[in-house]
């Protein structure tokens, strides 16, 4: 009798102590929240190259050398795709920078104006007459007679008026600028002039600048490193941080803990991953396409169009602008083919590849990933926008779970069957079902614990003391 009025009494200061502890651990992230970047990143590290160390783990390899190969062959992998890539996306870069000057002159001058007589005989709207420069106005000067005997000098444009001496002025115009033709030259030295005399009278702006720069860099090493750090400790303590998260839920929930965890990580898996793996093949199609149509900067824009992607519905429209319009100044007939390509890109990704690879169940719905996109972005900017979409299939799978829960038997078919947990628990009791030490107990005991307990489906259960209510 002594150990029942013991485990009724636990259960409240359980909730009082999670309570507590749950509250302050919040106000400390909340506070130190401007350096939990690493540590966001290090779980992203350690959720997309956990199942390759586990099935590296398959070949008798420890953990930890498990996690330094896989680390070695990922970096080592983008490090080498890099250094390939880079000398042909620099002479890329280069010659797309020395031409979007006479690319955006082509749609300014020659497709505009085309689009716009298009629109006038689809709408009938004649469009609004050019604006013809305004003569200027002749430079004259007029002596205005007043009233009261004195002049009054009516200076017109064009006029300048210096000072010559102590009480002397003198009015005239101003030296018509001469046009030079551009020598590469003088335009050299005039800049190094230049920049010679604004970091004399500007060293102290330089030297902000040099230091901003140094603290960018070193900072970003120190994320990078920091991130793979965390990232391997998670990926080793693997089973020490869940069965800690596990310890702290009460021993007849657990199962249901077991089965949240499952679908939030087949959630995850499908927007994380998956929404990976397809960047990989919306880019390399894209290069493929842009390849065969012979599309100017085509490496540079099969890079933008796949990393762009990691951005749902938003990154593809923001992505195809920029290449229809440089498609565009080639000729009108390869934007068409681009466009279309890209319109069949997304409809095998839309129809093929997020079934197969993202999974019918991490689907969320279009309207909800624009909304999170939006509040994303709205108070978190760009990592905002990227965090989105997982926080969302995270919110998701957590209703799910407790609906199903809460509902029973009357919660709406979600077609999602978890896996069995990888803890030893026997199937629980139904949902709503109360036991006592004098229920169903004995019926749910699957075997002896240590010290005379019995195990049950949410864990052990004193001999003598009572079980608590069904999972949930």
């Amino acid at each position: 009798m002594t150990e029942i009025i013991i485990h009724r009494t636990r259960r409240p200061a359980r909730v009082v102590f999670l309570s507590v502890w749950g509250v302050a651990t919040l106000v400390v992230l909340l506070a130190a929240r401007e350096i939990l970047l690493p540590f966001i990143l290090a779980v992203v590290v350690a959720y997309v190259l956990m199942p390759a160390v586990e099935q590296v783990e398959k070949w008798r390899v420890p953990r930890w050398s498990a996690v330094i190969l896989v680390y070695v062959v990922t970096v080592g992998g983008i490090y080498a795709s890099l250094a390939a890539m880079a000398p042909r996306l620099g002479v890329e870069m280069r010659g797309l920078l020395r031409e979007l000057p006479g690319m955006a002159a082509t749609i300014r001058d020659e497709h505009v104006p085309a689009m716009r007589r298009w629109l006038s005989n689809l709408t009938g709207v004649s469009p609004p007459p050019s604006v013809v420069d305004a003569p200027s106005p002749s430079r004259s000067m007029r002596l205005v007679p007043q009233k009261d005997g004195t002049f009054e000098l009516d200076l017109g444009p064009g006029v300048e008026v210096r000072q010559v001496g102590e009480g002397r002025w003198k009015i005239e115009e101003p030296p018509e600028q001469e046009e030079r033709s551009f020598e590469p030259g003088k335009f050299m030295s005039d800049t190094v002039s230049k920049t010679i005399t604004y970091v004399q009278r500007n060293t102290m702006e330089v030297i902000r600048l040099g230091r901003s720069i140094v603290t960018a860099v070193s900072r970003a090493i120190f994320i990078f490193f920091m991130t793979l750090m965390l990232g391997a400790y998670m990926m080793i303590t693997r089973e020490r941080i869940m069965g800690f998260f596990r310890s702290l839920v009460f021993p007849d929930a657990r199962r249901s803990f077991d089965l949240l965890l499952a679908r939030i990580d087949r959630g995850l898996s499908g927007v994380v991953r998956g929404q990976m793996l397809i960047c990989l093949v919306n880019g390399v199609l894209s290069a493929i396409g842009f390849w065969i149509f012979d599309l100017k900067y085509w490496p540079i824009l099969a890079l933008l169009a796949g990393v762009m992607s990691l951005v749902p519905i938003f990154g593809s429209i923001l992505s195809s602008i920029p290449i229809v319009a440089i498609a565009l100044t080639q000729s009108f007939g390869v934007a068409v083919e681009v466009l279309l390509w890209i319109v069949g890109i997304h409809q095998i990704e839309a129809n093929l590849l997020n079934p197969k690879i993202i999974g019918d169940q991490a689907k969320i719905h279009p309207v909800l990933v624009v909304f999170s996109l939006l509040v994303g972005e709205h108070f978190f900017g760009l990592a905002g926008a990227l965090l989105a979409v997982p926080v969302l299939s995270i919110a998701q799978s957590t209703f799910l779970h407790f609906r199903y829960i809460t509902f029973g038997d009357d919660a709406p078919p979600d077609s999602f069957l978890p896996p069995a947990p990888r803890y030893a628990t026997p199937r629980p009791p139904p949902v709503g079902e109360r036991t006592s030490s004098s229920g169903p107990v004995a019926d749910r005991t699957s075997s002896s614990g240590p010290a005379g307990e019995r195990v049950s489906s949410g864990g052990p259960v004193s001999s003598g003391g009572p079980a608590s209510e069904g999972a949930g």
